[in-house]
């Protein structure tokens, strides 16, 4: 599975009840955020990989995936020097993260539905997961994911940032009532749904033997004017 964002993509997952919701998180002034890239990111990939996995059980990704998978994937991050992973702690656990890395760095799925749709991959910059604790969300921390990652891409000189994002069926049966999408949020940080740049990426749902392949839709924001 890729990274939405929040399995390939740019999302903090919503909250739902889930095994986080029963520790006690402490005051956002306590949490500590953290940059690291290149081959720094390699001492997150454990805790990172942990995390993924738990929040992409949630709904709208519903992802049941491997450590195994995890660390394949995680570290094509550590080995790009341009990438980056944003982390949030309270005191030595970490409870949310961010990653982004160059598009041409990224596995081949999500090159393509960029490149036909007129971008040069070299020119963007992919944001990846996005991922909270449940009982950490609400505080300002997407926000902040979103702007370190923004900030990351405009250092390198990247003219656009991307995501791509699952999209569910409105009646799916596994949707919570609580849910709220979280496009507000991806608008508010000047991304916009480009439904007319859209693939697919297939993994296994929780409760499922197979893989089946999952529509995603690009989100696209110009840090140059470049965007189309």
């Amino acid at each position: 599975m890729v990274a939405p964002q929040s399995y390939h993509g740019a999302a903090v997952a919503p909250s739902v009840p889930g095994a986080y919701d029963r520790r006690m998180a402490s005051d956002a002034s306590a949490i500590r955020i953290e940059r690291a890239t290149g081959a720094e990111i390699a001492r997150y990939l454990d805790a990172l990989a942990a995390l993924r996995m738990a929040v992409f059980r949630e709904y709208p990704y519903l992802y049941d995936g491997s450590l195994a998978y995890e660390h394949e994937y995680l570290a094509s991050y550590a080995g790009s020097p341009e990438s980056l992973v944003v982390v949030a702690c309270d005191g030595d656990r970490v409870v949310g993260a961010a990653t982004a890395l160059p598009l041409t760095r990224h596995s081949d799925e999500v090159v393509p539905p960029l490149a036909r749709a007129g971008f040069d991959p070299a020119s963007v910059y992919y944001f990846g997961e996005s991922v909270l604790e449940p009982a950490y969300r609400g505080r300002g921390l997407g926000g902040r994911f979103f702007e370190e990652r923004e900030r990351r891409a405009r250092e390198l000189g990247f003219g656009v940032a991307a995501f791509w994002a699952v999209e569910r069926p409105a009646d799916h049966p596994l949707r919570p009532a609580s849910y709220r999408p979280p496009g507000a949020l991806w608008r508010r940080h000047g991304f916009e749904r480009r439904p007319d740049i859209a693939g697919a990426f297939a993994w296994r749902d929780v409760g499922e033997t197979e893989e089946t392949a999952k529509p995603m839709v690009f989100w696209v924001k110009s840090l140059d004017g470049s965007a189309r």
